[in-house]
């Protein structure tokens, strides 16, 4: 009869991660927030992609064919956000140091929010020694402060690339994640349907896969996708100030580095790639505080 009862349970929550997506796409769908910063944030991973195809569209296409005979020059005409002091195409420059940007800020909270399921599960839906080693090890990470310790990697590595940064701020990022997913996963490990799938006899794979985690991976995401934002903000902070990426790369934060002892008489140089960098991260924040306002079962209750 217990067993019956218990198949019944899990038969009846085995809808849970089918139905709970489809509500709360629902709910997404409705919101023309989610459809501004949603389409700004698929323009620039086109770009990202494909910058090729969008650099052409005005001035030089080619963001390294440089002439000095125009340096400096204002917007208008063939450079329709004018040229660097070194007679580069800032338009073709700021297409082209999107790719870099993103891919820093995507990689860097994928490898993240990947340890942290990883660790953050195995903490919370088993606890004991492997919460407390698990705990310790997040307590160490979590001593170094974010930019503190990035640039302590940083200055100790020759190159630096799009993905060595973007490793660099990944290893700093996981703990905080990872103690979002333990809390999550402790909040429904005990759950009637997942004692009602442990008394069917499921393996606890099983039970993580299909019970545990689509149950509480939702905060998760929607930190995850605010994450994104701030990894930006980081990379061309510590770009800005010579500790990220480095020439021949082309980034916003390299953009800005370039462009600060020209401001006052080129504020050109510097405005558009800042204009990108903050229209990226306002449509990457915005987005991750609209997921979390709909993933958040007391926000939606």
């Amino acid at each position: 009869m217990s067993d019956t009862l218990a198949a019944a349970a899990v038969t009846e929550t085995d809808a849970d991660p089918v139905a709970a997506p489809r509500g709360v796409w629902r709910t997404l769908r409705r919101r023309p927030l989610f459809w501004v910063c949603a389409s700004v944030l698929g323009v620039l991973l086109l770009v990202a992609v494909r910058p090729s195809w969008f650099a052409g569209w005005f001035g030089q296409p080619d963001p390294r064919a440089c002439d000095l005979a125009d340096s400096a020059l204002r917007p208008g005409g063939e450079h329709v956000f004018g040229t660097d002091v070194q007679g580069c195409d800032v338009y073709a420059n700021v297409v082209h140091g999107t790719q870099a940007s993103l891919t820093v800020g995507v990689l860097a909270t994928a490898l993240a929010l990947a340890v942290a399921l990883v660790v953050g599960t195995a903490a919370g839906f088993y606890g004991g020694i492997a919460d407390r080693v698990i705990a310790r090890l997040t307590d160490v990470f979590l001593g170094f402060p974010f930019l503190l310790g990035a640039v302590v990697v940083l200055t100790s590595i020759g190159t630096r690339s799009p993905v060595t940064v973007a490793l660099v701020l990944a290893l700093f990022s996981w703990p905080t994640m990872a103690r979002l997913v333990r809390g999550s996963v402790r909040a429904v490990r005990d759950a009637p349907y997942v004692e009602a799938a442990r008394a069917m006899g499921l393996r606890d794979r099983r039970i993580l896969a299909r019970y545990v985690l689509p149950n509480s991976i939702g905060p998760v995401l929607a930190v995850a996708t605010t994450m994104v934002g701030g990894v930006i903000v980081s990379e061309s902070t510590l770009t800005f100030l010579g500790l990220g990426l480095r020439a021949p790369s082309i980034s916003w934060g390299l953009q800005l580095s370039s462009a600060q002892t020209f401001f006052q008489t080129s504020p050109h140089m510097l405005l558009f790639p800042a204009i990108f960098l903050t229209v990226t991260v306002l449509a990457v924040i915005t987005l991750g505080d609209v997921l979390r306002d709909v993933l958040d079962p007391k926000g939606r209750g």
